[in-house]
This record gives structure tokens, C-alpha cells and sequence, in this order.
């Protein structure tokens, strides 16, 4: 039986607070809940977890505070914001340090529960490229750990991050047709016109890349991608 995931959940509004972790706990998670952000960071030390759900407002230590925290001791640590804010710069902020979603209350939980399965998913994705695998599209190798391109083991291309990712599953899948909603759920989380955008602007990076060694990135109109040699 696999071990249940342990979420830290930070959040001053007590109500909120058990009402969270009572249906996370009934959904298979091991949830410890705070309600400063200073006990939090406390936690945080204590136990290792899976996740981090905070506030961004919070008392005796802010969520982007607690955050950043939390990210100089382990960077791996997924997180996901919880405001009552709508506005973009808190958004951005909360993104720019490293933060996996974002979500504004008041909020739905099956949708919160969503964003935790999507971005946990994602986190284990990134892991499992952090041991290394590689894979042979046509004269090029794929190093996934190094998000490198490499041809006659030399270094062909760099990617980013999320390049690498994208990259990734359409290898895995090498030959087979990718729907956008799936890549945009694995990489980004989320299927949205937003999302759907950056998708394209990878996917045209990506092609030229792989153009240069007669490796097609194929549009499969409607549906999605298809990586073919």
C-alpha cells in the first residue's frame, strides 16, 4: 500500500483551515494544518512533505515570507497559494518565487483537490527526470536530467525547463499522436487558452531544434502533436 503524501496547509482562517484539511485527510493525505506563518516554517522543519498549500496573508510571517523560506530549504518543494487576492502582481510574485499554482478564493475543493493531483504529478514527472534517461530521436540524444540535445555526445542544444518536459512526453509517446489538453495538464496543469498559447510558442522553439536533423514536430490539427524521425 503507498505511503500517504503529507501536505502542510497554512491558513489564518481556522473555518477554512479544517474544512481543508478534513476533506484532503478524507481524500488520502496526511495534512498538517497552522495558522501563522512562522509555525509553518517551524513544521516545515520538523516533518518532510510532499506539498505546501499556504495563505498569502498571514500573520507573523507572510505566505511569499514563508515561501521563500521554505524554498531555501528544499527548492524541490511544490507550493501552491491560496489568496483572496485577484491581482496579477501578486500572482507574479507568488510565481516568480517558485510557487506551482495559484488559486483565489473563495474557491471550489474539488478544484483545489485537482491542482494538488496536477502539480504532485508534475512533481514526480520532474523527478523521475532528475535520475536520468535519455532518449534517441533520430541522429540526436535527449538527456533529460541535463535538459540537453546532445549529437555525437556533444552538446547540440540547451533547453528549458519546460522545453525539456514537453520534449519528454512527446518521446515517450514517439510516433503517436499527444493531445494539447494532455501536455498542458502534465506541464502546465491546467488547460487554458493561456496555457494553450505558451504551449505553441514551445512547440515552435522546439521545431526549430529538431527541424535542423529532418525531425518533425507534426501539428495534428484539432488534436494535438506528433513527434515523428
Amino acid at each position: 500500500m503507498p505511503h500517504k503524501k503529507n501536505i502542510l496547509l497554512v491558513e489564518d482562517d481556522t473555518n477554512l483551515g479544517y474544512v481543508v484539511q478534513d476533506n484532503l485527510q478524507m481524500n488520502g493525505y496526511n495534512v498538517t494544518l497552522c495558522t501563522n506563518g512562522k509555525d509553518g516554517l517551524d513544521k516545515f522543519k520538523q516533518l518532510p512533505y510532499s506539498l505546501c498549500v499556504l495563505d498569502v496573508m498571514l500573520p507573523q510571517k507572510d505566505g511569499f515570507t514563508l515561501a521563500s523560506d521554505i524554498k531555501k530549504i528544499n527548492p524541490s518543494t511544490p507550493i501552491i497559494f491560496l489568496t483572496a487576492k485577484a491581482m496579477d502582481e501578486d500572482k507574479i510574485k507568488g510565481l516568480s518565487l517558485g510557487a506551482d499554482d495559484y488559486l483565489t478564493k473563495p474557491f471550489n475543493f474539488d478544484e483545489l483537490l485537482l491542482r494538488i493531483e496536477a502539480v504532485l504529478r508534475r512533481t514526480f514527472i520532474q523527478q523521475s527526470n532528475s535520475e536520468g534517461e535519455f532518449f534517441s530521436i533520430g541522429n540526436l540524444k535527449f538527456d533529460t536530467k541535463n535538459y540537453q540535445l546532445l549529437k555525437n555526445n556533444q552538446l547540440f542544444k540547451k533547453l528549458t525547463k519546460k522545453e525539456s518536459e514537453i520534449l519528454k512526453i512527446l518521446c515517450e509517446k514517439q510516433g503517436e499522436t499527444v493531445e494539447r489538453g494532455v501536455i498542458l495538464n502534465l506541464v502546465w496543469g491546467e488547460d487554458t487558452y493561456f496555457n494553450g498559447r505558451s504551449l505553441d510558442v514551445f512547440i515552435t522553439k522546439l521545431r526549430k531544434y529538431t527541424q535542423l536533423e529532418n525531425i518533425e514536430i507534426i501539428n495534428v490539427h484539432g488534436i494535438g502533436f506528433k513527434l515523428e524521425k
